[in-house]
């Protein structure tokens, strides 16, 4: 399948690239500077440009089967909505429909999984931004016509993929770690690829 991932220099996005690559798939891989991600392999291409500068994306979009969307931008806000404002509008432009997102655990009706810490600490007052840029995202993805799910992971944590993990948990599920590993996250949006159970829907993904 051919694929383009969007924040593909961010942690998350890396484990996407390379699982990827390792399961057959024709990568096209959208970064601002390529020195950082190091990588060397035939499935691979590296596109430079900006995901809020259009024609950075309608250069890579046309072809593609589906796109996976990592944006990032830490604590602060803006860059996710907005990117994919516009990574939405190229899509439609282009006929290209599947959209894979993250997003993160706590947001919208997923706040009630959340442990006092997570939901007035740190979404309530530290990653304010963060989170109403996720809302922001999370918005103008439902609002599209495309064929999108939303994938809201815990906390990221380093390690290998574990493939044991819960997933689309109810909102009312309170005995979660809150935390996921950034590999068992990529492995969970390659897998929706193939998969359509959560077809315009957000599941979580939590230990």
């Amino acid at each position: 399948m051919n694929i383009l991932i969007v924040g593909a220099t961010g942690s998350v996005g890396r484990e996407l690239v390379k699982q990827a690559l390792a399961e057959g798939h024709m990568v096209t891989a959208l970064v601002r500077d390529p020195s950082k991600l190091q990588l060397d392999h035939p499935g691979l291409r590296l596109a430079v440009g900006n995901v809020l500068i259009p024609a950075s994306i309608e250069q890579v979009m046309p072809g593609q089967d589906a796109v996976l969307c990592a944006l990032g931008a830490g604590g602060k806000g803006g860059v996710r909505a907005a990117g994919t404002r516009i990574l939405i509008e190229v899509m439609w432009k282009c006929g290209v429909r599947r959209l894979i997102c993250l997003s993160s655990l706590g947001v919208a009706d997923s706040r009630a999984n959340l442990n006092f810490f997570w939901r007035y600490i740190m979404f309530g007052l530290l990653l304010r931004r963060a989170y109403n840029d996720h809302m922001a995202q999370e918005s103008i993805i439902r609002n599209s016509d495309l064929d999108w799910t939303i994938i809201r992971p815990g906390a990221y944590t380093d390690g290998d993929s574990t493939g044991e993990y819960r997933h689309g948990f109810p909102a009312t599920s309170r005995d979660l770690k809150l935390k996921i590993a950034r590999a068992d996250v990529a492995e969970f949006m390659l897998n929706q690829l193939g998969n359509n159970s959560y077809l315009r829907m957000a599941p979580g993904i939590s230990y």
